[in-house]
């Protein structure tokens, strides 16, 4: 606390706000108890991108874009000794159920993973989701002949043997703009897993059809710092 002139000073570093109380003045204001406090610049931007926030979800009321699975096909999956040659046939239904947000895709990476093994790749290409709207996104992905480690050769054999079917875990990765009007946002990479899918081998030419009406697809931020990707 500091005193001068009859007025004293007290500042709390904690909260970051200045009281300045004027009881003691012996002029106009003598006996008076004046008191004034401001907030520190940094809590004033937070409270005032609080409120920008807050307007901006009730003008737009964001919501990520979804996605699922449509439909899966495995019209190849050969399986030798040390390589696996496999072919599926992939759609991807995207919906943004926007009415104001648009979204800018670029060219979508996919993987196909079993047990955390690759067992197809493709991709998609950039397209542009507009508002209120549903795409459905058709691709091949495959694997020609890709050399696979002993464990994860026995691991796909002994369940094949087993269950005659096998986990698939699907992975997109690409990178969004968001579109508002005129405004366009920096680039964000996002992540879509979709997991939960049983596919069965074809013992013939006739492909296989998964089951894909209990999948769950979730759409992920991929933000980096430094050296790190959350």
């Amino acid at each position: 606390m500091m005193k001068k002139h009859g007025i004293s000073l007290d500042y709390h570093q904690a909260w970051s706000i200045v009281v300045v109380d004027g009881a003691a003045l012996k002029s106009l204001y003598g006996g008076t108890m004046l008191t004034a406090s401001t907030l520190d610049p940094g809590v004033i931007l937070i409270l005032l991108a609080a409120i920008a926030g807050a307007i901006f979800w009730v003008l737009y009321r964001p919501q990520r874009p979804s996605f699922s699975v449509s439909t899966l096909q495995v019209s190849q999956f050969n399986l030798t000794s040390t390589k696996l040659a496999s072919k599926f046939n992939l759609s991807i239904v995207a919906r943004n159920p926007n009415k104001k947000i648009s979204f800018l895709y670029d060219p979508i990476n996919i993987s196909f993973n079993s047990d955390d093994s690759e067992i197809g790749s493709g991709s998609l290409p950039a397209f542009t989701h507009d508002t209120k709207n549903t795409t459905t996104l058709k691709t091949v992905v495959s694997s020609s002949g890709t050399t696979l480690d002993d464990s994860v050769i026995s691991t796909l054999r002994s369940k094949l043997n087993k269950k005659k079917n096998l986990p698939l875990e699907i992975k997109l990765d690409t990178k969004v703009k968001v579109k508002i009007g005129s405004l366009k946002t920096t680039k964000v990479g996002i992540r879509v897993n979709c997991d939960g899918i049983k596919i069965t081998v074809p013992s013939g030419k006739t492909p296989t059809k998964a089951t894909t009406s209990d999948v769950k697809c979730k759409v992920d931020l991929r933000i980096k710092i430094w050296k790190w990707t959350l």
